[in-house]
């Protein structure tokens, strides 16, 4: 339990997001925040979920006035809210994603200061794999600007959009994604030179055309899909994921002293990430570790001086799963970045992040 002083009265019940299932519950100026219970797409882990949730309300005879769930409409989550929200009668709230994790971070600051629910402007920086964004594309390479107490939260940043080539498949096969990328600035024979090991020609020719005509291909900011395919270009992963998160721990497994000299790149407040493709291929001759380092430090310093271009002088947090990265994060955390240290960083942190994101916001 953590105490929240807070004026409102309600019983809020938060959901989480769905890849690590998570909730937390608010009554009596205390927040509840539950264990991990796995990925919610496997059916066992859901059934476990509903379960524990209904049980808990049962035994603490809580019905909750709201209930909080991630904006995507899809998510196991997201459906059974709004489910739960009529059997209770209570109000139904869709909170965006990457909010959600900035103000887990958010939260865990206010608990450690023991201050009021009340924050001045703030700028939060996500990066994690996949989060519904609010204009239906993948987000997870992002800058916000927060206006606490007003329900203002402007999106003033973000990584360069990619293509997922084949949508949601280009997270289990990143070559996919690396096709993509090099397609900006490749010829067709140039990129088959560097995903022949994973698809023979025919298997190139229909993902290569699929590409062209634009078909099953879906935009994204994602910083975690951008590391995958810097992962497999190096040769730290192959083209499969056993694990979330395993490309983007295999390539900070295997970095070292990073290359010095290659300067982030952005444009209108956004961080391009072509161009950092463009120096790896330039520089594949040299030390793979080090350029792994610098594709790393690169999105760390470019997230952070789009923060110092917004002219918004405030505190600045970390959060997403990728805020486990510990290049990353060290180098936010130099420049006095706060990152949750307690609440996890990632999607087992959102329910949490839900709930504190409507006790500072919501006032209507």
């Amino acid at each position: 339990m953590a105490l929240i002083a807070n004026k409102k009265t309600n019983k809020i019940l938060a959901l989480g997001a769905e890849s690590t299932g998570n909730f937390s519950v608010y009554f009596g100026g205390k927040v509840y925040f539950s264990p991990e219970f796995g990925d919610l797409l496997e059916e066992k882990n859901f059934q476990k979920f509903k379960k524990i949730v209904l049980n808990y309300l049962k035994e603490n005879k809580i019905k909750p006035d709201i209930i909080l769930t991630d904006l995507h409409p899809f998510y196991k989550t997201t459906i059974w809210g709004a489910e739960m929200a009529k059997k209770f009668k209570a109000k139904h709230i869709q909170v965006q994603h990457h909010l959600a994790h900035i103000f887990s971070a958010i939260g865990e600051k206010i608990i450690i200061e023991n201050c009021k629910l009340k924050i001045e402007n703030c700028i939060g920086i996500v990066c994690d794999g996949t989060g519904y964004g609010e204009d239906g594309k993948i987000w997870g390479g992002e800058v916000f600007q927060i206006q606490t107490g007003k329900l203002q939260t402007k999106r003033i940043g973000h990584l360069e959009n990619q293509t997922m080539l084949s949508g949601d498949l280009a997270v289990k096969e990143p070559v996919r994604m690396l096709i993509a990328i090099l397609n900006k600035f490749l010829i067709k024979k140039e990129i088959y030179k560097f995903v022949k090991k994973f698809y023979t020609r025919n298997q190139f020719e229909l993902l290569y055309n699929q590409l062209q005509q634009n078909f099953n291909c879906q935009e994204t900011s994602s910083a975690g899909r951008v590391l995958d395919a810097v992962s497999v270009l190096l040769g730290f992963s192959e083209n499969q994921r056993n694990y979330k998160h395993e490309s983007i721990d295999l390539l900070e497994k295997n970095s070292h002293k990073p290359y010095l000299g290659l300067k982030p790149k952005i444009t209108n407040y956004e961080l391009l990430t072509t161009p950092l493709f463009e120096y790896l291929i330039k520089n594949l001759h040299r030390d793979k570790k080090r350029l792994a380092a610098a594709a790393q430090l690169y999105i760390a310093q470019g997230l952070y001086k789009i923060c110092q271009i917004s002219n918004v002088a405030s505190q600045i947090y970390f959060a997403g799963g990728i805020a486990n990265n510990k290049i990353i994060s060290s180098y936010l955390e130099s420049k006095g970045v706060f990152v949750n240290k307690k609440i996890p960083r990632g999607d087992a942190g959102i329910s949490f992040g839900q709930i504190i994101y409507f006790l500072t916001n919501w006032n209507k």
